[in-house]
């Protein structure tokens, strides 16, 4: 019988969701972690506020982790989008090996859960939410639920508020910190962590 896999919905209203998502993603990741090099891909587009949230986070995340063993793809400068998503997958799996894969999408879904965000267990469909045939991506994924799914789907895309995306974003911005503190925390105690 197969393990079912976890899903966790972190909401932004809530002060301290950042910091439970970051407890969680240790949770999921530590073990794992400490043999694989750790990829995050921000999946998405600029051109559309709905679907930006992984260029934003991407964009965030580049930022903070440029001169460490952590790697983002998907930023504001070089989306990650339907076009390109196979290309950037091939050249996670060429140049990393093992790639531990977090993958980030912004989602569609009930109108009680816009402003949520989740972490899961398993690979991402991307585009699942506009009828899109994407590739599976990630051994684990977080999504932030920007908008209402429904007719129109794409439509609904381009008409999200900015203020749900920018939301989403800093918080699961926060909670990756949160995480890389304590993994590098974690790191330093057992005296394996090594400075860039």
């Amino acid at each position: 019988m197969q393990k079912e896999k976890k899903i966790l919905y972190f909401n932004t209203s809530d002060r301290y969701a950042s910091i439970e998502f970051g407890d969680s993603l240790y949770q999921l990741l530590c073990k794992e972690v400490a043999s694989r090099p750790l990829v995050f891909l921000c999946i998405g587009s600029d051109r559309a506020t709905g679907d930006c949230l992984g260029p934003l986070l991407g964009h965030r995340l580049d930022a903070i982790f440029r001169n460490s063993p952590y790697f983002v793809y998907g930023t504001l400068k070089e989306p990650v989008h339907a076009k390109n998503l196979q290309e950037t997958i091939d050249k996670i799996y060429r140049l990393h090996e093992n790639p531990l894969i977090v993958a980030i999408d912004a989602s569609l879904g009930r109108s009680s859960h816009v402003g949520y965000y989740t972490l899961g267990e398993g690979p991402l469909r991307p585009g699942a939410g506009v009828d899109k045939q994407l590739p599976f991506v990630g051994d684990y994924y977080i999504t932030g639920i920007v908008n209402i799914s429904g007719l129109l789907d794409q439509m609904l895309l381009q008409t999200t508020r900015l203020h749900t995306v920018m939301s989403l974003s800093d918080q699961i911005y926060d909670g990756i910190r949160h995480f890389i503190y304590k993994l590098d925390r974690k790191k330093v105690l057992l005296g394996t962590y090594i400075p860039q």
